[in-house]
């Protein structure tokens, strides 16, 4: 006997099968059988009453400029060009550049918006008109410095790989109010992400629980749609099939594997006909569209994606991790950044808009930002040339904002240093966003866990505070 036969027959389903005679074990096994046929995803109630029913994650990966975009620093004019003295960059962590590196001050003009006076870059116009809706935060911080493991972070709390990511940790524990589409759905658009799939990974957690790529023309997932000559009850008979086979193995070893499996021909067979009409925008009035920017050749992509996370939501979907590479700009900052800001500002503001009038924002939370920042240091490429320069990976302070789903808008969280350097005051780690993001969904982050190999694992680690200052 080896240990897979071991642990098998030391099962609860080994137990009953062979250890229990008569009716009794007839009834418990049928009972197993419910339990294991039931959908992961039913919606399940969480610790205490949640403010935010579904999550938009706008991840703006390779991580914006926080000083051209949302948190000015004029001071840094006077250092234009110029290294810093080393007792300032002493503790720095930089991933390219050397710390005697030239200041690059900023170009950008800000403007106070809104009720608030809120300060936001001439490069985000649409954003600016959302000032009072959005809880910037301009002092987050995260122990990362390079972009997978900075993503990696982020999203699972773990700059190590195979952590469940936070769509994942909010289907498992709150389940899906959709029966025809995914709890969790990944849109993707620009040149991809550097953490990739690890960016929605399940890891540990039965695979019902990973983020499903979808994409915005076409069968929304390849293959989705039967060949040519299979109908529907053909497809169905040939389903029936495979879940019984499955049906069999799974009541023989217990692997939750087989069942996330079953589910997921099961799910596949619901979408083929929910799928199409969710991609479909023919009954979107064209004011909306136009106000998204959806056939605009720059904005298209982005705007479609932005689109379909509100029509996703609308139709129960849980978690929408809509992702933007890259905002690494190592080098011609201000030419790709104002690309980056022309494809994505008037989408996400008009989201936030159209969620709000459809009275959708209180229930929805919606998180924009990075995995880290950009240094005021310039990152020259080409040698004394300013004009094509980029900044640096910066992990030492740098902004995101958040909206809807029991936020407080119309405020700012913390500051930087006037060199952008560290963080003066308020200090909000990756952590303490994720407990954030859990508590809007109704959950104690230290209490929302899951064993793996003997021991209880959460998305905040061991780490995180709630930031009562950002809870309506």
């Amino acid at each position: 006997m080896d240990w897979r036969d071991f642990q098998r027959t030391q099962s609860r389903r080994g137990f009953l099968q062979q250890s229990v005679a008569g009716l009794g074990t007839l009834a418990l096994a049928n009972l197993l059988r419910a339990e294991e046929r039931a959908n992961p995803l039913t919606p399940k109630s969480p610790h205490f009453a949640p403010k935010a029913k579904n999550v938009i994650f706008l991840f703006q990966e390779g991580a914006p400029s926080q000083m051209d975009l949302f948190d000015p620093k004029p001071v840094l004019q006077k250092y234009h060009g110029q290294s810093l003295p080393p007792e300032l960059t002493a503790n720095l962590q930089l991933a390219f550049i050397k710390k005697n590196a030239q200041v690059l001050a900023s170009e950008r003009t800000f403007e106070k918006c809104g009720q608030s006076g809120m300060e936001i870059s001439d490069w985000l116009p649409h954003t600016r008109t959302i000032a009072d809706d959005i809880c910037l935060v301009r002092s987050m911080y995260s122990d990362a410095f390079n972009h997978h493991p900075g993503q990696s972070l982020l999203m699972s709390g773990s700059p190590l790989f195979g952590r469940p990511t936070i769509g994942s940790w909010l289907t498992y524990g709150l389940g899906s109010e959709s029966e025809n589409l995914p709890g969790f759905v990944v849109l993707s658009s620009g040149r991809g992400t550097s953490g990739g799939t690890s960016n929605w990974s399940s890891g540990f957690m039965p695979s019902t629980y990973q983020g499903v790529p979808f994409r915005s023309a076409g069968d929304p997932i390849l293959y989705l749609t039967n060949p040519d000559g299979i109908t529907d009850e053909m497809q169905r008979l040939s389903l029936d099939a495979i879940r019984d086979i499955n049906q069999e193995r799974l009541d023989h070893t217990g692997d939750v594997e087989i069942a996330s499996r079953i589910q997921s021909y099961e799910l596949a067979f619901r979408m083929q006909s929910a799928a199409p009409d969710l991609i479909d925008f023919s009954n979107e009035p064209q004011h909306i569209l136009d106000s998204y920017g959806v056939g605009n050749e720059t904005k298209n992509a982005y705007a479609t994606n932005c689109l379909l996370a509100r029509r996703m939501v609308e139709r129960g979907v849980r978690v929408v991790l809509v992702a933007h590479a890259s905002w690494d700009q190592h080098q011609d900052l201000k030419r790709d950044l104002k690309k980056n800001c022309d494809s994505t500002d008037q989408p996400a503001a008009a989201l936030i808009k159209d969620l709000k009038q459809r009275g959708l924002l209180d229930s929805t939370l919606v998180v924009w930002g990075g995995e880290f920042g950009r240094t005021s240091l310039a990152d020259i490429r080409r040698p004394e040339d300013l004009d094509t320069a980029g900044r640096d990976h910066h992990p030492n302070g740098f902004s995101m904002w958040l909206a809807g789903g029991g936020i407080k808008g119309g405020q700012v969280i913390g500051a930087t240093d006037e060199l952008a350097l560290t963080i003066a005051r308020d200090k909000v780690h990756v952590h303490d966003l994720q407990a954030t993001i859990l508590h809007l969904a109704g959950f104690d982050h230290t209490k929302l866990t899951y064993r793996h190999m003997g021991r209880d694992f959460r998305l905040t680690d061991v780490e995180g505070q709630v930031v009562q200052q950002m809870l309506a």
